[in-house]
């Protein structure tokens, strides 16, 4: 079995664009927790000290957050198909289309934060998902004859 190197671009991608989600929201949240005057409480109820801070502030970190969950079905898949060795323009078309529509999304999310508009991103990335599943899963029946 070869490994493929070409998925791995598109995952380093998405976790530089998680990275500048986390600059981005503590750029905006240690001034804006500053300006509040807030003192970090590890005993406030789970959100409680954060809602204080507009709501400008908070979709930073909302979207940061967001990077950390679906996302993980992509680097797995994309992990998956460059272990599986897999070599496909449609799927390398596919994680790109991926990675770009997160960041779009998190553009959204973080300046606008239009929940019509990041549902439809939202639910529009979720396409390139399943099409690089399904690649994974030829890729197995074809490697290894499961399915």
């Amino acid at each position: 079995m070869t490994v493929s190197v070409q998925f791995v671009a598109p995952m380093v991608a998405l976790i530089a664009w998680t990275l500048v989600m986390w600059l981005w929201m503590y750029a905006t949240r240690l001034p804006a927790m500053r300006a509040a005057r807030m003192k970090p409480d590890s005993n406030a109820p789970r959100g409680e000290q954060m809602s204080l801070l507009p709501a400008q502030v908070r979709w930073k970190a909302d979207n940061y957050n967001h990077l950390l969950e679906q996302p993980t079905l992509f680097y797995a898949l994309a992990a998956s198909l460059a272990l599986l060795g897999v070599e496909s323009q449609a799927g390398l078309l596919f994680a790109w289309v991926y990675v770009v529509l997160r960041i779009v999304h998190s553009f959204v999310q973080a300046l606008v934060n239009k929940i019509e508009i990041r549902f439809l991103l939202f639910a529009l990335s979720n396409i390139p998902l399943f099409a690089l599943t399904y690649l994974a899963a030829v890729a197995l029946w074809d490697i290894h004859g499961i399915g």
